[in-house]
């Protein structure tokens, strides 16, 4: 009896359909027609003689019988890439696509000046930086990096630290003079938080300090939410209260006197920055790659 031997473009292509619920997202991330993926969808079920996918007219849903070939297909697709990375000559040029999320102040701060000069060094590499300040789907949204701050909640996620990026509170000239210069916590009922929301379940608006080595909250009044960190800057040097923002960022603003420091004696905790990858054993070279840079043009912008 002939074995049944699936393509393994056609079993990425599926594992891709199945994780994204959709064909038309699927096409979109891989870059393919649509046709084409759903001929490989088609050359599958009928190279097995089974129905994976229930489409129906607003998403797909993978049957039992595709629930089962995902689990194994998506080991077998890692197996492959792991034995590509292995005989892959050293300094061959990296192609694809990469899809990465970032927060908006890393993004513009750090990543996108820099990132001529990884791609003149990748030339074959695309990368589609998506910027928001929210948890995303890493998998739901077929991701394959990214950078997040704070508690990783997801365990069944792969990540490693990026570094601990140290914060500052601060406030514009124009709302110190109109409000005049915190200088103990009892100050900070007299005055107004910028509340910083970028996740729904995001804790209400407190000023955050440490001591003692404790991390500690005063609920403060607040105007103003906003849930990106560009908005966040805006909000401060338009004067709309005070900001627990990256020192990296603040001290750009405090120089150009757009913001002056307050509460140099209450600062927050820093905030642990991390790479997240989907959960697999392989990353791509691609990626690694990637995340390898990503990390040294971060360090050493924090580092001067």
């Amino acid at each position: 009896m002939k074995p049944i031997t699936p393509e393994p473009e056609d079993l990425r292509i599926f594992s891709w359909v199945a994780r994204l619920s959709s064909f038309t997202k699927a096409a979109e991330h891989l870059q393919l027609p649509r046709t084409s993926i759903s001929n490989a969808i088609q050359r599958l079920e009928e190279r097995l003689g089974a129905r994976l996918l229930q489409r129906t007219t607003r998403r797909v849903q993978v049957t039992r019988e595709g629930e089962a070939l995902l689990e194994r297909c998506e080991r077998l697709l890692e197996d492959l890439d792991e034995i590509g990375a292995l005989f892959q000559q050293q300094g061959a040029q990296l192609r694809g696509r990469l899809r990465v999320d970032m927060p908006l102040g890393m993004a513009s701060d750090i990543v996108l000046p820099r990132l001529p000069e990884f791609l003149a060094a990748h030339p074959e590499l695309q990368v589609d930086i998506f910027s928001t300040d929210r948890r995303v789907d890493l998998l739901g949204e077929g991701f394959d990096l990214v950078v997040r701050a704070g508690a990783v909640v997801d365990e069944s996620l792969v990540y490693r630290p990026l570094l601990e990026m140290e914060l500052m509170n601060v406030a514009s000239p124009a709302y110190v003079a109109a409000h005049g210069m915190p200088s103990t916590l009892e100050d900070l009922g007299d005055h107004w938080l910028i509340n910083y929301q970028p996740n729904p379940a995001s804790l209400p608006a407190a000023f955050e300090y440490v001591q003692d080595g404790r991390t500690l909250h005063i609920a403060m009044r607040h105007k103003v939410t906003v849930n990106n960190s560009v908005a966040y800057t805006a909000a401060c040097r338009a004067g709309l209260g005070i900001a627990q923002q990256p020192t990296l960022r603040a001290r750009a603003d405090i120089h150009a006197g757009l913001l002056t420091a307050v509460m140099p004696d209450h600062q927050p905790a820093a905030m642990t920055m991390r790479l997240l990858f989907p959960h697999r054993r392989n990353i791509p070279q691609r990626v690694r790659v990637f995340a390898d840079w990503l990390t040294d043009i971060t360090r050493s912008a924090v580092a001067a």
